[in-house]
């Protein structure tokens, strides 16, 4: 196979995360949203929520592996098709079971999915130029995914409010509308991700003979990874401040267009609604995390953190005790904004910590807790959100994030002594 440029890896990248992140605008909310329609309660659409995470939990370290073994196009294609099934499956579900089964295989599409695109651009761009500024190309993807998320928010918003087909929910155009472009992004897959031919025996034998190796370690890998953590007081506190920072994105991700709903009278409102308040949220995203470097030369990385920290667990706060739904969408943007914020600052302190040799592990462990415990969160937040209030739940979300900020303690005494001066690094699109 004729091997790409660097400028044409680039080119495809770029196309390609357009379309992975265009459909996730799409149903941004709505995932929450249309089980609710179809009469689950709140704590069975948590129950089924938390099955994607549990599942992304387990499958994360060991699909990396796997995408080394037998390629990145081979994965990309089978999550995009993993996923086209979980949308049908979504949209014909009307029971828990099904629902989260549906779930299940969207948490087997993030596991196979993560990662494997900008390896794929990274080999093929320094296949032909060893020098090229890979980091640049990756930044710009960033922006992209970003844009899509918002445009196809915006898109989502106006299909719920147009509602051409009388006869179904208006939640369900959507979705319909996502899954066919998933579709599409396999189907781009297969034209655009060029990879060289399997090669010999040997060198096939020896790739799952690495991929084997790599599901078995495994368990030593994340022992290894929480050894780090637990032995250095820093990284203690930095995922401890992950645990508390999980709780608070169930609040602004989950339980903010069930509380949307009630407040505006029905989730087809609500669906046509968040659509726009949700674009807006990702540009105050972006604009967050520029703003965190600024803030961070002034006032240190560490003490950003706690400021960031603080204020975004607050805005949920106000979240749950707004009365109407400008007040609702207004804080929401404000807990989004510095959410973005948060970012950068708190990926820095963790690079500062993480020594060469562990970096990937630290990081690692550091996402699986996140991932981990927003899933055993919603088992929690969604049967108190249904017993008390939707408002209820999220005051408790954004105080126990606020308790979170005293985790930064360590980095703010290690701050002090001068001992790391890390540059604050552009943020990734989310957390979790």
């Amino acid at each position: 196979m004729t091997a790409l440029s660097a400028a044409a890896a680039r080119r495809r990248l770029l196309l390609l995360t357009a379309t992975r992140w265009l459909p996730v605008g799409l149903v941004f909310g709505l995932t929450t949203l249309l089980p609710l329609e179809r009469g689950l309660s709140l704590a069975q659409v948590s129950l089924v929520l938390a099955v994607q995470g549990f599942v992304v939990l387990a499958l994360e370290l060991p699909t990396g592996g796997l995408a080394d073994a037998v390629g990145r196009r081979p994965l990309l294609v089978a999550a995009a098709l993993v996923a086209v099934v979980s949308g049908v499956l979504f949209l014909l579900a009307t029971d828990v079971a099904t629902f989260a089964v549906a779930m299940l295989l969207q948490g087997v599409f993030r596991a196979l999915d993560s990662g494997p695109l900008e390896a794929w651009y990274v080999d093929a761009a320094q296949a032909d130029d060893p020098q090229v500024a890979v980091e640049r190309t990756l930044g710009h993807a960033g922006a992209v995914l970003g844009m899509a998320i918002a445009g196809g928010a915006l898109v989502s918003g106006g299909l719920v409010a147009w509602h051409p087909v009388t006869g179904s929910s208006a939640l369900v155009l959507p979705y319909l509308v996502a899954t066919a472009l998933l579709g599409l992004h396999a189907l781009l897959v297969l034209l655009l991700v060029a990879e060289p031919g399997p090669g010999a025996p040997a060198a096939r034998s020896e790739a799952r003979r690495r991929a084997w190796d790599a599901a078995r370690g495994t368990p030593r890998v994340v022992r290894d990874g929480l050894v780090v953590v637990t032995r250095n007081p820093v990284l203690r506190g930095l995922v401890l401040v992950e645990v508390f920072w999980s709780v608070a994105m169930i609040a602004f991700e989950t339980l903010n267009p069930v509380r949307l709903a009630e407040l505006v009278g029905g989730e087809q409102r609500a669906g046509a609604l968040y659509g726009p308040a949700s674009a807006a949220a990702w540009a105050l995203f972006a604009a967050g995390s520029a703003a965190a470097g600024l803030a961070a030369t002034r006032l240190g990385v560490a003490r950003t953190a706690v400021l960031v920290r603080v204020l975004n667990g607050g805005f949920v706060v106000v979240m749950g005790l707004v009365a109407g739904p400008v007040g609702l969408v207004a804080a929401y943007w404000l807990a989004y904004l510095t959410h973005g914020a948060a970012n950068p600052v708190h990926s820095t302190l963790l690079h500062r910590q993480a020594e060469r040799a562990h970096r990937v592990t630290v990081l690692s462990v550091s996402s699986m807790v996140s991932g981990g415990v927003y899933s055993l969160g919603l088992l929690a937040l969604g049967p108190l959100a249904q017993s008390t209030s939707t408002a209820t739940a999220m005051v408790v979300a954004g105080a126990v994030s606020v308790v979170g900020a005293l985790g930064y303690a360590p980095a703010l005494r290690d701050e002090r002594a001068g001992r790391a001066t890390s540059p604050v690094p552009e943020a990734s699109p989310a957390r979790r």
